[in-house]
């Protein structure tokens, strides 16, 4: 996030597209809540008609897939009716006039036959955007989960600059990160591009800082593998040895039957968790972890915020803290490195290598933490990023995108489209949750949410067993016949094995970022 959810209180207009905070967030979601009931508007751009349309301004149902059409025209209105912010457009930014050449051709109408948002609606959202300042925009994985995932993310920060909220606080462009301290695990260079902090392992300089620090001169200016491509590789050989470390790959990877052929491909397999899970069946090896509760060290949320995590009870058994799993196959393999708790790695070497984090401390996060960057020790953080429109590239740069279309669209086999999430009751693949009995008996199974004009045409009850099938598999799971999901959809989860939806989904990628389409296949629903 560029901003802090301490602005929430403040915001005077929210944006949300492609998050479904009330289920997915709802922490953040009752921050939003609190300040709608204050007076500030919110605009939902999302297929589904969600728990937040109920307090919204204005509800956007466009079709999946077409947030970029949909955005395009929104900016078409600010510059076609001069609505925009000049000033800082003039000022802060660079790539105006190849944006407007690009968004003067998507129109409202030209737009709405892609998008599914009557043209009239379009202006509205544009002008209510223009007429309050900052507006804080919001977004998910409904944004990211797409083959265009990354030109998706490019118009958000679009249309930010041209509004010119950017660099203000209760503004910026606000990903809600989509799990637990996955922020933190990219910041620690959990990325196959980056060291920690973000530091390019194609600069020269940043190769030889690590390489000086940890005693390894001949660092690869080449990026690694991502997730995707290291899967695919295993059954050609490329890749022979495969280390997981707290993921259900097997559940959480799109088109199962696919995923379950790579894993049982790798020569050798080793799963690093806390629980048995369906990708251990896989492994040769399983490293018992320790769970968050059981070791000290720190978490990193959306907002950039470095805080402590400390140890309520021993880890079980066998299992360890990750940080020593690592640092004894490290001893293993002839290096010993000198950091021997959670806090010697981030004080001594975390904080040292990385720029960003350099003033934080852990005698400086014993209560709320810190937001990076935080350059020094006398540095209070940054509780949002571009001050005074002032980005790290100096300017911001406009990338005017095309709309493109789902890899996999409906057509006459498979007519319907199938869009993916979370509920409320569970998270991701039920390692954790699906061990709590409260929370099963709020939610013991995965239901395919239609609506209720493609129940009546198939003749389908709510909560009968219906089959659902794509391309790729099938599942048997119970209908939820709604009002919240478009005719032409299905909405299903990916907790629960049996009726998981990545069965369904289709293994195709964003080039870039290679994160896959989850949000959208087809499909076809039948009465059994």
């Amino acid at each position: 996030m560029t901003n802090s959810f301490g602005e929430f209180a403040k915001a005077k207009m929210f944006f949300v597209i492609g998050s479904n905070m009330a289920e997915a967030h709802p922490v953040a979601s009752s921050f939003l809540r609190n300040a709608v009931r204050e007076g500030a508007q919110l605009i939902i751009a999302d297929p589904r008609k969600q728990r937040l349309c109920d307090i919204a301004t204005i509800h956007l149902p466009l079709k999946v897939g077409s947030d970029i059409a949909l955005l395009n025209a929104i900016m078409h209105v600010l510059i076609a009716e001069d609505l925009y912010d000049k000033h800082f457009v003039e000022t802060c930014t660079e790539g105006f006039e190849a944006l407007k050449e690009k968004v003067l051709s998507y129109t409202p109408e030209y737009a709405s036959r892609i998008c599914g948002v009557d043209p009239d609606l379009i202006r509205e959202t544009a002008r209510r955007l223009a007429s309050v300042k900052p507006v804080m925009l919001c977004y998910t994985l409904g944004i990211t989960e797409h083959t265009c995932g990354t030109n998706n993310v490019k118009t958000i920060a679009n249309l930010q600059m041209l509004l010119g909220n950017m660099g203000l606080e209760s503004g910026g462009v606000n990903p809600l990160r989509g799990q637990n301290n996955v922020q933190g695990a990219c910041d620690m260079g959990a990325l196959p591009n980056v060291f920690h902090g973000y530091q390019a392992v194609t600069l020269e300089a940043s190769r030889e800082k690590f390489g000086a620090a940890w005693g390894a001169l001949q660092l690869s200016a080449k990026p690694g593998l991502t997730i995707p491509q290291m899967m695919e590789a295993l059954p050609t050989g490329k890749v022979r040895a495969f280390y997981i470390f707290g993921e259900n790959l097997a559940n959480s990877e799109p088109d199962i039957h696919k995923v379950e052929h790579e894993l049982a491909s790798a020569e050798f397999l080793v799963c690093q968790d806390i629980f048995p899970t369906e990708t251990t069946r896989f492994a040769h090896v399983v490293l018992p972890g320790a769970a968050w509760s059981e070791e000290d060290g720190t978490f990193t949320n959306s907002e950039r915020r470095v805080s402590r995590v400390r140890k309520v009870s021993p880890p079980p058994g066998l299992s360890r803290p990750n940080w020593w799993i690592f640092k004894e196959l490290a001893k293993r393999f002839g290096y010993e490195w000198q950091s021997n708790s959670s806090r010697e790695l981030w004080d001594n070497e975390i904080s040292v290598l990385g720029p960003s984090f350099a003033g934080i401390k852990y005698y400086r996060i014993e209560n709320d933490g810190l937001q990076w960057p935080c350059p020094t020790e006398d540095h209070p953080g940054t509780r949002f990023l571009h001050k005074d429109g002032k980005f790290t590239r100096g300017l911001g740069l406009f990338n005017p995108t095309d709309w493109t279309p789902p890899a996999e669209v409906p057509d006459d086999e498979y007519p319907m489209m199938l869009s993916t999430g979370r509920r409320l009751y569970h998270y991701h693949t039920r390692t954790q949750t699906g061990r709590c009995r409260g929370l099963n008996d709020l939610l013991s199974e995965e239901t395919a949410d239609i609506s209720r004009d493609d129940a009546e045409a198939l003749g389908i009850e709510s909560g009968e067993k219906i089959r659902v099938k794509s391309r790729r598999g099938e599942v048997v799971v119970k209908s939820r016949v709604t009002h919240e999901v478009p005719a032409g959809m299905v909405w299903m989860a990916f907790h629960f094995r049996e009726g998981c939806a990545n069965w369904l989904t289709n293994a195709v990628f964003d080039p870039v970022t290679w994160t896959a389409e989850y949000k959208a296949c087809a499909v076809k629903i039948e009465k059994l």
